[in-house]
């Protein structure tokens, strides 16, 4: 996790994560741009965030973040209780990025987050109306076999940490380490889904890192920490423990996400974006397993998890755009490539043991995906 990515929504609304330009009291030329259909502008600062305009009707809606601070800034759209409607992370010092989410009518706020840290700096939205374009039957049947690839994940997750909390709780170390980075498989395959809901992500996902002052440390990298680290269990059963039970949580609310919250085009698309900013923020940095340095499965699932996403919805957007299919499809193959070289056995070399070459040349082929997967939320939502 860096956290996200990762994103499903509540009342009706979209999930799964994606991401304009001219600020709020530019031109009136592109205020009425934004008002006839094109791309809602949000100027995000190191302490602002402007949003040309606030309110919507409902549907598909895209913003196009720019950021003028000096701080890397994500945009997210949140609706009520803080569930994650979408997100678009990394949005480096003078970059744009864009955001596709599918919002039916209520009332939602929209946040800039400088540093990528904190509640962020909000705005609320209101969106009316029922979107009218009627339902394709391909996105319909894409929708459902993704909630199915969900529930499949998260049971798979259950199954493998099981069997690792029994092997740590026993404390049974070298056991324990060869269940680890299975165990974690299906949660890093759908990733964005589990951070949609509230706490539930860093409480199994945080890493020591990512912990404020006072703040309660919980989940598989405790877990990893007592057995690379420390080297024993002792003490630390009890977080097994709690790491099964919040997976339990995430089965509940997996059961019910397919209609509250609603898995939509834009948010699984979101969402498969969301998986590679996963790779590139964690995984190709070596910061998302920093005692274990299993970080290769975890971009295996990753990508794993963001291909599901696309072969489900590649009916459509080959028919759409073929030109964005092609590219999709060879730079899938080019990171598949490029993580096959560190291939050992049934799983990859322990991450430290890859050199700054071979870092960079994981980066670049995951980089060059990032780029057309980001447009796969508007392609799919025209």
């Amino acid at each position: 996790m860096r956290f996200p990515l990762p994103a499903l929504a509540l009342s009706g609304v979209a999930a799964l994560a994606l991401p304009l330009l001219t600020a709020c009291g530019d031109d009136g030329d592109k205020d009425a741009k934004a008002a006839a259909g094109g791309p809602t502008a949000v100027t995000a600062g190191d302490a602002r965030c402007e949003v040309a305009r606030k309110d919507f009707a409902a549907g598909v809606t895209e913003f196009k973040v720019r950021n003028t601070g000096s701080r890397v800034t994500e945009l997210y759209v949140y609706a009520p209780g803080d569930k994650i409607v979408g997100e678009r992370e990394n949005i480096g010092p003078g970059t744009s990025a864009t955001l596709a989410v599918q919002l039916s009518a209520g009332k939602y706020q929209l946040a800039c987050k400088p540093g990528m840290v904190g509640n962020g700096i909000r705005q609320d939205i209101t969106v009316t109306g029922v979107a009218t374009k009627g339902a394709d039957p391909r996105i319909e049947k894409a929708l459902t076999d993704y909630h199915a690839y969900v529930i499949g994940q998260t049971d798979a997750t259950i199954a493998a940490t099981q069997k690792f909390v029994a092997a740590f709780k026993a404390g049974d170390v070298a056991k324990a380490k060869a269940l680890y980075a299975p165990s974690r498989v299906g949660w890093e395959s759908i990733e964005p889904v589990a951070e949609s809901f509230g706490d539930l992500d860093p409480r199994t996902d945080a890493r020591e890192a990512d912990l404020k002052p006072g703040e309660k440390w919980t989940g598989w990298h405790r877990l990893e920490k007592a057995l690379w680290k420390t080297g024993s269990t002792k003490g630390e059963e009890a977080y097994a423990d709690q790491l099964l039970k919040d997976l339990a949580e995430l089965k509940t609310k997996v059961n019910a996400v397919r209609l509250d919250p609603p898995i939509t085009q834009t948010s699984m698309a979101n969402g498969a974006k969301e998986l590679l900013d996963e790779v590139a923020t964690g995984k190709i940095t070596g910061e998302e397993e920093t005692f274990s340095h299993t970080d290769l499965v975890d971009f295996q699932a990753n990508l794993d998890g963001a291909a599901k996403v696309y072969e489900l919805l590649r009916p459509v957007v080959q028919e759409k755009d073929a030109t964005l299919a092609k590219d999709l499809d060879d730079n899938f193959a080019k990171v598949r490539t490029a993580l096959q070289k560190h291939r050992q056995g049934d799983g990859y070399v322990s991450y430290d043991k890859v050199g700054k070459d071979d870092r960079k040349a994981l980066s670049d082929a995951v980089n060059a995906l990032a780029e057309p997967l980001s447009k796969l939320a508007g392609v799919v939502s025209k």
